[in-house]
């Protein structure tokens, strides 16, 4: 049932909705520039620093590091 809704309501699974969201909150804390990739993909719930920096790279198509740089 929840599964059915989510995807209604987002177009998306559950899974992949909630790797949007640590998605958006590890952009957030990049940002900010207070902390290093290492520990923002910690902060978010990332234990394998090439799953996350492939997973950032999907969403918002440049690596973490890119990121960083470029703001």
């Amino acid at each position: 049932q929840i599964y059915r809704k989510i995807k209604q309501l987002t177009g998306q699974s559950p899974v992949e909705y909630i790797k949007s969201i640590r998605m958006k909150k590890a952009m957030m804390l990049i940002e900010q520039k207070k902390f290093t990739i290492s520990e923002v993909m910690y902060m978010v719930g990332f234990s394998s620093s090439s799953y996350f920096s492939k997973c950032f790279q999907n969403e918002y198509g440049m690596t973490p590091k890119q990121y960083m740089d470029k703001g």
